[in-house]
């Protein structure tokens, strides 16, 4: 009983924060992720106070493109931001976290370490952190533009196949990457 009595409490001061700071909230969605791998994407950016917001993002992809080219995946992305002028409004810096499940193969990209996506198939998850900067235009009262880029540190476990569509597992894998983990351009509606 005491539990209960604990977890209403905080529930209730978390409740009284949020109504306090909470002046506004804004969804948006990222064109930059759905022109990558065509994912519907969608993010929640709740005002935590003058000059701090936190953006709950994330999406997904469910299907295999032609010549069974797959990308399937989901990813969540939060994000803690601190603004330097107004929230939703110029420049941020913010710190994210991600984790994600995928399943990607038959891609020719020949970038780089990407070109491991041509002939295998690559089915696993990964979870990791970042540092973003971005900036944020005001369009009107309610519609708002915005620009980001973050890097940092993604941990990936795989298991690795020999084509897109058939197989035996070929191994599995731990793999450290140090580099971009966010990009987004955004249309985002602000709700006051």
């Amino acid at each position: 009983m005491l539990r209960k009595v604990r977890l209403l409490i905080v529930l209730l001061l978390t409740g009284a924060i949020f109504s306090v700071y909470s002046q506004k909230v804004a969804v948006k969605t990222n064109f930059a992720y759905w022109g990558a791998v065509g994912s519907p994407n969608a993010a929640l950016e709740i005002g935590l106070g003058k000059k701090m917001t936190l953006e709950l993002g994330g999406g997904f992809n469910l299907w295999t493109f032609e010549n069974n080219k797959k990308a399937k995946h989901w990813l969540a992305q939060p994000e803690l931001r601190y603004w330097f002028c107004e929230k939703f409004n110029g420049h941020f810096v913010g710190l994210h976290g991600h984790g994600a499940q995928f399943n990607i193969g038959g891609w020719n990209i020949p970038v780089g370490r990407l070109e491991k996506f041509k002939n295998n198939r690559y089915e696993g998850y990964l979870y990791g952190a970042g540092l973003s900067y971005g900036y944020q235009w005001v369009l009107s009262p309610r519609w708002n533009f915005e620009a980001s880029v973050g890097a940092g540190f993604a941990r990936l476990h795989y298991d690795k196949y020999p084509c897109v569509t058939c197989g035996s597992k070929l191994g599995e894998g731990k793999y450290n990457y140090w580099g971009v983990t966010k990009a987004a351009v955004s249309l985002i509606y602000v709700i006051k």
